[in-house]
């Protein structure tokens, strides 16, 4: 077997597996639909196969013979045919609608769904505007294809196959002809379909790129001012149209190219046709009934033919939209839940790391052996330069990514078996970049609990420093929030996210670079905030500002992906040449940021590194 052979038969199978995927998703859900949309479209194909045949008698029985008995009850037939033929039209064209929609809804839920169930290191590899092109395009495609294939089985082949009974009936040795004629179609169109894969899926891939390169500038619309990005976002952006209007025209000549082709045949079949019958009734005078019949018989066929044959160039639109969209349905999530896994319970937060090591995707470590224990309701800080591995503590407690060894326990219980839904929901989480939802600004901090009561949500607010520029907004708490917070300055976001942590009133509480965003005045308001909500919590605090430490009851010194000092503020600051010191020093006042001194560090290990 060769390799084209071998390669065709693979997409054939490629081609079964997966409409074979759609219509078990799909079919059984949706039976009460197809059996009233499928009645209509062979009412349909009765009705047109009637109209078809019933001009043979119209013309003989007629005009022909005169016979004025029959005018009547043909002229109902044909009346009531056209009524019942445009009820079925509308009554199917009605419930496939409300099959697609209902197939995109089914996949709109399913993908996101899935993409909940993704870990971090999908998005990251993802750019988020093209995958939400991309999956837009992909769920019409399926929504494209279960309609092509229940209208082709449904009415087209059906309504071909009775039409074709007609013109056998009414001609058996001209119908072959025209069935000989229509072989050329069907060879042009295994041909085009296989152009049509490759180029459809390049053509799907640019666009999302394109839409993709919109919507990251929209949102990133004030650096791209700040910068005059506009000029070179323009040339880039002009570039990817150009580049997916050359696709979308490519689809177009090559999909288009049976168009030409079935007129072609089409004219051949009825001019021959009309030369046969005409030649009959004028030298054998058989009545025009016949050739009338034939004639509107071949015409009423050419529809379906001409939806049939291009029925595989739309398959394979829809099977490559299929195919892209089951590529990211069938991604395993990295961080499932093991077998037997259990929810948490939290009665008091500890938290420890041991002897823990991490890397990435790419391999390089970036924990070396992490032990350290977060005293249950008691603050941790942990400090260190850029890099030292601070934020993926931070990411590993809530478990966003697997550790390669160690173990890290929440009141002794091992987090790798524990349900992760229930550990974060056991967790408050504060980010350095604050991010806001659609919505108003009552539901953004009710994400953080959402059976909390308005007035928790106000409480909430209030600890948060964040109540009164809120009620200054329009609607107050129903004030609608733009994209990601556009209209609120970086501050006002970020207590909104620390009112949000506050709500959800979680045992442990993940604190990374929590009043960054903030000015002095507002910090040392949300500090005091932060104090009152950490009573009772166990809380780890990652910051560059020592004076949101100072008074932890336990720091943690990282440098390079280990722990090389812990204690308290007074201790490490009597460590020789100790890395906590110098950090202290070199900031002069309290309220410097930490600076990233990364040049002849003394090493003095006082905790636990490996």
């Amino acid at each position: 077997m060769s390799s084209e052979t071998r390669k065709k038969k693979i997409d054939l199978n490629e081609a079964r597996r997966v409409i074979g995927r759609v219509l078990n998703e799909n079919l059984y859900d949706q039976r009460s639909s197809y059996a009233i949309a499928i009645p209509a479209m062979l009412a349909t194909v009765a009705t047109t196969s009637y109209l078809g045949l019933v001009f043979k008698d119209i013309t003989n029985k007629i005009f022909y013979e005169r016979d004025a008995g029959l005018i009547f009850w043909i002229s109902l037939g044909v009346f009531v045919a056209f009524v019942v033929r445009g009820i079925a039209s509308y009554v199917q064209s009605v419930m496939m609608a409300k099959i697609g929609n209902s197939i995109v809804a089914r996949y709109q839920r399913k993908i996101f769904d899935h993409l909940m169930k993704l870990g971090l290191d999908f998005y990251y590899d993802n750019r988020s505007g093209q995958l939400a092109a991309r999956i837009n395009q992909n769920v019409s495609g399926v929504r494209d294809l279960l309609d092509i294939v229940a209208t082709t089985v449904g009415k087209d082949i059906p309504l071909l196959l009775a039409l074709i009974g007609n013109l056998i009936y009414l001609d058996p040795m001209l119908s072959l002809f025209g069935l000989l004629v229509g072989l050329p179609i069907v060879l042009a169109v295994r041909y085009l379909s296989k152009r049509l894969r490759s180029i459809h899926r390049e053509s799907v891939t640019l666009n999302s790129h394109l839409l993709g390169a919109m919507q990251e500038a929209s949102q990133g619309i004030a650096i791209v001012k700040a910068f005059t990005m506009e000029d070179q976002l323009r040339e880039k952006i002009s570039l990817l149209i150009d580049r997916a209007e050359e696709r979308a025209n490519k689809i177009a000549r090559v999909s288009e190219r049976i168009t030409p082709l079935t007129e072609l045949i089409a004219g051949i079949a009825i001019a021959s046709v009309i030369g046969y019958t005409g030649y009959n009734a004028v030298f054998h005078a058989q009545p025009p009934g016949s050739m009338f019949a034939f004639i509107i018989s071949a015409f009423l066929a050419y529809d379906p033919i001409r939806r049939l044959a291009r029925v595989q160039v739309g398959l394979e639109r829809s099977l490559v939209n299929a195919r892209m969209l089951y590529e990211i349905l069938d991604i395993e999530p990295r961080q499932a839940d093991s077998i037997g896994a259990v929810p948490i319970t939290v009665p008091t937060g500890e938290v420890q790391f041991e002897s823990v090591r991490f890397s990435y995707g790419n391999g390089v470590p970036v924990l070396h052996g992490i032990s350290f224990t977060a005293g249950a309701g008691k603050t941790t800080a942990i400090i260190g330069a850029s890099g030292a591995g601070k934020s993926t503590l931070i990411g590993l407690i809530q478990r966003f990514y697997d550790i390669d060894s160690g173990r890290i326990l929440i009141d002794g219980q091992d987090i790798a078996y524990v349900s992760k839904k229930s550990l974060r929901q056991s967790i408050a989480y504060v980010s350095q970049h604050p991010y806001l939802f659609e919505g108003t600004i009552a539901d953004n901090i009710r994400y953080g609990r959402p059976d909390a009561t308005d007035e928790e949500v106000i409480e909430a607010a209030k600890f948060a420093n964040a109540d009164e520029f809120i009620r200054q907004q329009p609607q107050s708490y129903g004030t609608e929030i733009g994209e990601n917070g556009v209209t609120l300055s970086g501050g006002q976001r970020q207590r909104l996210s620390i009112a949000r942590a506050m709500v959800r009133n979680a045992p442990i509480l993940l604190l990374d670079e929590a009043t960054s965003a903030l000015d002095n005045e507002s910090e040392k308001r949300v500090q005091q905030a932060l104090e009152h909500v950490m009573q009772g919590r166990t809380t780890i605090v990652i910051a560059h500002r020592l004076s949101t430490i100072v008074n932890a009851d336990h720091i943690v010194v990282m440098e390079a992906g280990r722990v090389v000092e812990e204690g308290v503020h007074e201790t490490l600051l009597g460590v020789p040449n100790g890395i906590y010191a110098r950090f202290y020093q070199l900031q002069g006042k309290e309220e410097s940021p930490i600076i990233d001194d990364s040049k002849e560090r003394a090493t003095p290990v006082t905790g636990t590194a490996e």
